[in-house]
C-alpha cells in the first residue's frame, strides 16, 4: 500500500470534480471548485472520518469494495480506477469484477441526464449506478447480491418485479428479458457465471425454464413499460438504450410517453423531494 501516492491521487481527484458533474449543487459558501471530503463520503457510502483518513495517509488498507465505491464516487476512468487499487495494494479487478464497474463515461451521462431517470447497466442486467429518479421509478436496484443482482433473476422468483407493471404487459417484458439474455448468451456462452445463472433460474422457475426453450433472440434498444406507482398512479415510459462498443455495458434512459405520465412524474418528483426532506 502506497500511502503517501494514495493519499495524494485522492485528493487531487476529489478538488478536480465539480459537484455538478456529481449531481450535486455548488451551493454559495464553497470555497473550492472541487468536492468536499463529506461530499465524497456520502457518494462512496462510507464515513467522512475514514475519507480524511485515506486522504492524511493514516488509514488502515482500504477493502477492494470500498475502493470500487471510491472510483464510483470521483468518476475515475478505467485506467484512473486501476491505478487506485495499485495504490492500495490490490490487483485491479479481473475481467468479470471491471464489468461490475460503470464506466466513468457512462457515469458522466448520467450525471448530464439530471432528473431524467436512466440507470448504467451490465449486459446481463445488474443495475451498476442510477440516478435519484430512475430510484423515485423503481427503487434501489444496486443493493442486491449474489443471482439477485440480475434484473432477468429478480423477474422469475421476486413476485414484486412484474408486480410493478400492470398484468397485460408482463408477457411481453418477460419474453423481451430472456430474449435479451440470449442474446448475450451467444457472445459470452463459455462464461461461467452465466452458465450459472441459466442453471440456477431453469432449476427455481418453471416459467424461465419454458421461454428459455423457446430459443427466441433479440436486444433490447428501444421500448416502452409502465410503472404502476400506488401514490401517482401508471407512469407509461419510452425507455431508449445506448449501449458501449463492447457491449458491455449500457445507458438505460426512461422518458414519459405521453403528457399524463408527464404530469405523474413531475408529482412523484415532488413527492419524493418532500421525502428526502423529512428524511422518510
Amino acid at each position: 500500500m502506497q500511502r503517501a501516492e494514495l493519499a495524494d491521487f485522492l485528493r487531487r481527484r476529489r478538488e478536480a470534480i465539480r459537484p455538478a458533474e456529481a449531481g450535486l449543487a455548488e451551493g454559495p459558501r464553497r470555497r473550492t471548485a472541487g468536492l468536499r471530503r463529506e461530499e465524497v463520503a456520502m457518494l462512496a457510502g462510507m464515513s467522512s472520518d475514514y475519507v480524511v483518513r485515506l486522504e492524511q495517509g493514516r488509514s488502515s488498507q482500504p477493502s477492494t469494495q470500498m475502493l470500487g465505491a471510491l472510483a464510483r464516487a470521483l468518476r475515475l476512468s478505467d485506467d484512473e480506477r486501476d491505478h487506485l487499487f495499485h495504490l492500495a495494494g490490490h490487483q485491479p479487478p479481473p475481467a468479470e469484477g471491471t464489468a461490475r464497474l460503470a464506466r466513468a463515461g457512462l457515469l458522466r451521462m448520467l450525471d448530464l441526464l439530471g432528473d431524467t431517470p436512466a440507470m448504467v447497466l451490465s449486459d446481463l442486467g445488474e443495475t451498476l449506478a442510477q440516478n435519484r429518479g430512475s430510484l423515485l421509478l423503481g427503487g434501489d436496484q444496486t443493493r442486491y447480491t449474489g443471482d439477485r443482482r440480475f434484473h432477468v433473476y429478480r423477474w422469475f422468483t421476486d413476485p414484486a418485479v412484474p408486480g410493478m407493471h400492470p398484468p397485460e404487459e408482463r408477457d411481453h417484458l418477460a419474453r423481451a428479458t430472456v430474449s435479451d439474455l440470449r442474446a448475450v448468451a451467444g457472445r459470452r456462452h463459455d462464461d461461467p457465471s452465466l452458465v450459472r445463472l441459466i442453471a440456477r433460474l431453469s432449476a427455481e422457475s418453471d416459467e424461465f425454464r419454458v421461454r428459455w426453450a423457446e430459443h427466441e433472440v433479440g436486444v433490447r434498444r428501444a421500448d416502452r413499460k409502465t410503472f404502476v406507482d400506488a401514490r401517482v398512479g401508471p407512469l407509461v415510459m419510452n425507455c431508449e438504450t445506448l449501449m458501449t462498443p463492447d457491449q458491455q455495458q449500457l445507458l438505460l434512459v426512461l422518458t414519459p410517453a405521453d403528457a399524463p405520465s408527464r404530469e405523474r412524474y413531475e408529482l412523484l418528483r415532488v413527492l419524493g423531494l418532500q421525502e428526502f426532506a423529512t428524511g422518510v
